[in-house]
């Protein structure tokens, strides 16, 4: 090579490098829980295979209003939310049960704000309702209807949000006539299986998707009369962000169905539990999925 021809070379390289540099970041956000912060990194790993683009992360955002500010502000690119989430607590709807209603809805209703609603993960974070795996056994448990049939009844163990949500106790109540024995109690999150376990409670309001219900001998009740509203998790995208970032929305649709509540569960268990590093549990769940 002459040295006119290295030179151009040499521009050539510097002005693709000044290129690359210059792309702008796509912003990974999520909210202030381990199954929030999983998912965020999943989202970011899986976007650095596939684009060429950065990814930042602006992960552990405190709460769902704060993080759907940011999404529309600009200072996120995308982050991922529930169903009954958006339907509820973002647009200020009255609680439904279809979640294929609801999911069109919250489509239509976030397509005008400029974000896309992207087809969902695959598992649903609803309100579960949990017995001791023994108990379920020796009563012939496996539906929330089964548990309404149970004269012996239940003492009730849940966080205070769940009696005070529209989506929780009083949904629970407005579709199942369970014998709820006194002594009902208010407790932390972290403590309701450990309550279950020992007896201080005979049923828990967990979610669907807590760790440890992959590791204890308990028995989520099948909400048969879909009292509890759909809390699918999808991806929520800035519209501008895809324009900016092509091939960003194809990227993320390959995540759509590959997320089932029991691997949720067992990632969210692998942080919790084990404490394992969040971005090598999403590595070893991208991993395993051939992503």
């Amino acid at each position: 090579m002459d040295r006119k021809a290295a030179f151009s070379f040499l521009i050539a390289g510097a002005f693709l490098l000044s290129s690359c540099s210059g792309r702008k970041a796509i912003v990974v956000g999520s909210k202030n829980f381990t199954e929030q912060v999983v998912l965020g990194e999943i989202i970011a790993q899986h976007l650095e295979h596939r684009l060429q683009d950065p990814v930042k992360r602006s992960l552990n955002l405190s709460g769902t209003l704060l993080a759907q500010q940011a999404l529309q502000s600009g200072q996120i690119d995308m982050y991922p939310e529930y169903t009954g989430t958006a339907f509820m607590d973002v647009l200020k709807q009255e609680m439904m049960r279809d979640p294929a209603i609801i999911l069109e809805r919250v489509r239509s209703e976030y397509s005008s704000l400029g974000l896309d609603w992207l087809d969902p993960l695959g598992f649903n974070n609803s309100f579960a309702m949990v017995v001791r795996g023994q108990d379920a056994r020796d009563r012939h448990l496996e539906t929330l209807s089964d548990a309404a049939a149970d004269a012996k009844g239940f003492v009730l163990g849940a966080g205070y949000e769940f009696f005070q949500r529209s989506d929780g106790f009083a949904a629970l109540n407005s579709m199942y006539s369970i014998n709820w024995r006194p002594g009902q109690k208010i407790m932390d999150l972290g403590l309701l299986y450990q309550a279950l376990l020992q007896k201080q409670v005979g049923m828990a309001a967990g979610s669907a998707t807590d760790g440890l219900l992959s590791k204890l001998d308990v028995k989520v009740l099948k909400d048969d009369k879909n009292a509890f509203p759909p809390y699918q998790a999808s991806i929520v995208v800035r519209l501008d962000a895809e324009t900016a970032h092509p091939g960003l929305k194809q990227a993320l649709q390959e995540l759509s169905g590959k997320i089932t509540s029991d691997e949720m569960q067992k990632m969210n268990y692998a942080v919790d539990g084990e404490h394992k590093v969040t971005s090598a549990v999403a590595a070893d769940f991208l991993k395993a999925k051939g992503l």
